[in-house]
């Protein structure tokens, strides 16, 4: 008979932790950018397919552009934006009414534990993009970059 040999002390660190314990943090963050991009194709593709009770999203061109889930996946939070921003307001409440639905419908396609609380949100993102592309379009912006690139331009040829 063989005497087994004694735990080290790391082993005892990771025994005491239990099962995964040698995953490290960034390895949960992965998997939530999984399931969040997971989410957003399938909602995405519920959108456009019609599959909402609601009149207003069945016929609404609906982006989802991104989709934030809570590190424990129970809590999604949809961006989302109407095509051309059309109807917003009426179209965020619809989404909002068809919540528990659609949470349905996704629970069906994606395989968790636990089916993640739905709520909507408009994306922003294409206004602040619309804003930055007007500041950088001014005189005063444009006259300031094309002096900034003509510069560089000098400082090519000494070079």
């Amino acid at each position: 008979m063989s005497a087994k040999a004694p735990y080290s002390a790391a082993d005892a660190g990771r025994h005491a932790r239990g099962r995964g314990a040698d995953r490290t943090a960034g390895d949960g963050r992965q998997r939530q950018r999984r399931v969040a991009e997971e989410l957003r194709h399938v909602l995405a593709e519920i959108l456009q397919k019609g599959e909402c009770r609601d009149p207003v999203l069945r016929d609404a061109d609906i982006t989802v552009s991104e989709v934030r889930i809570s590190p424990d996946l129970r809590n999604a939070t949809a961006y989302v934006m109407p095509l051309g921003g059309a109807n917003a307001a009426e179209i965020m409440a619809a989404l909002t009414r068809s919540a528990g639905f659609l949470r349905g419908l996704t629970t069906r396609a994606l395989t968790l534990r636990h089916a993640p609380k739905l709520t909507f949100a408009l994306d922003e993102t294409f206004d602040q993009a619309d804003r930055i592309a007007a500041l950088l379009a001014r005189p005063e912006i444009e006259r300031d970059r094309r002096a900034r690139s003509d510069e560089a331009e000098a400082g090519d040829d000494d070079g």
